[in-house]
């Protein structure tokens, strides 16, 4: 059966994502381009919505997988995977990501010329942040692809032996509200142990902690949708539970960060609370999903299936919109407004006449061929 709850969460999580995109424009954390002037209290919620919004895609997406498993061999699911990440990363990094790059350098005085001055003949000249070729936002992408096909062995083990051990054991774990933080060990030494080594790089090949807490958490959705109505009943029952959890831990994380030293015990203490925090959150985002949003819409139909455009044009229409208010003298909401609603409504116009309804579009978008 499907879950629209999910469908709206993956939606929802998204949407943050442009909202999340527009406000990296404004305030001090490093970014492409960058607005004439700094803005300092919008990190805050950014900060709260960082903490999740990224953790939750994956395991959506790995609970996702648990149902394309289930309508495809190994051999299927492997190919689809191959046809609906790989093909739109590689046209991406051909075409969508390049004006992200030719206007980062135009800014910071390291290009002088037309884009068509700039591509290809420079678009493409060694690696990222060194050279002009890059993914981006589009890392997502690579990730998911490889945890895919390396997990994929494993996830038909668990999707044909539904009465296996570990299954068994978390279904009989999460049935008690504190249960399903059984997951927190794997993800804390994560945290602790891998992240003060292992900079985020999201260039895959070195990107060490990024790539086995997102693994974790890619893991961990194919396990909990896999004990099905365990977890779902428990996370709608303890929602408010959640709640509070979350509402403890980000206001604990947010007094360690803002007050305390970094130490090696003030480390620890912080892992800690951010992944109590952040699964605290998502176990939120879940439940109160699960009791509200479990509905099938019109709306969600299209948006669903717009999505995944959205996801992969947004960042250059922000960027693109940036560059040309950058050093306007309007407010800071004037601005937002501006960026955000050019790049949904970029994206869109883009989506609703160009891509949704042509067979090539759809392919090098992601998108499931069109049915006649």
């Amino acid at each position: 059966m499907r879950r629209y709850d999910l469908d709206w969460l993956r939606v929802g999580v998204f949407a943050l994502l442009i909202f999340y995109h527009v406000g990296m424009f404004f305030v001090p954390w490093g970014w492409h381009i960058k607005n004439n002037v700094m803005y300092e209290w919008p990190t805050y919620p950014m900060l709260f919505i960082n903490q999740w919004r990224l953790p939750i895609l994956f395991i959506i997406s790995g609970m996702g997988t648990y149902y394309a498993l289930g309508k495809r061999s190994g051999k299927q699911f492997a190919s689809e995977r191959i046809r609906r990440l790989y093909i739109p990363l590689a046209f991406g990094m051909l075409l969508i990501v390049p004006p992200q790059v030719y206007l980062e350098r135009v800014v910071n005085g390291q290009f002088a010329g037309s884009f068509f001055a700039f591509w290809p003949r420079h678009a493409f000249t060694w690696i990222y942040p060194e050279g002009n070729l890059s993914w981006h936002h589009l890392w997502f992408l690579p990730y998911l692809l490889v945890y895919s096909l390396i997990l994929l062995p494993i996830f038909l083990k668990l999707r044909n032996t539904p009465h296996n051990g570990l299954l068994l054991w978390v279904q009989k774990r999460i049935k008690k509200p504190f249960g399903l933080f059984l997951f927190l060990p794997p993800l804390y030494l994560a945290e602790a142990f891998m992240e003060p080594f292992f900079p985020v790089t999201h260039a895959l090949v070195d990107d060490w902690f990024t790539f086995v807490n997102y693994l974790l958490f890619f893991f961990f959705g194919f396990v909990l949708i896999s004990v099905q109505e365990v977890f779902w009943n428990t996370v709608e029952r303890h929602r408010r539970y959640y709640l509070f959890c979350g509402i403890l831990g980000f206001s604990v994380w947010l007094c360690i960060r803002l007050l305390l030293e970094d130490t090696t015990l003030v480390h620890f203490t912080e892992a800690f609370v951010k992944v109590f925090n952040l699964w605290s959150w998502i176990l939120v985002l879940f439940g109160y999903a699960a009791t509200y949003l479990n509905k099938r819409s019109k709306l969600l139909s299209y948006c669903n299936q717009a999505v995944y455009p959205f996801y992969i044009l947004h960042q250059t229409l922000t960027i693109i919109i940036g560059y040309y208010v950058m050093d306007v003298s309007w407010s800071l909401f004037t601005k937002i407004i501006v960026m955000s609603v050019g790049t949904f409504g970029g994206c869109w116009v883009l989506y609703e006449f160009l891509i949704r309804k042509w067979k090539v579009t759809r392919l090098l978008f992601g998108l499931k061929p069109k049915l006649q």
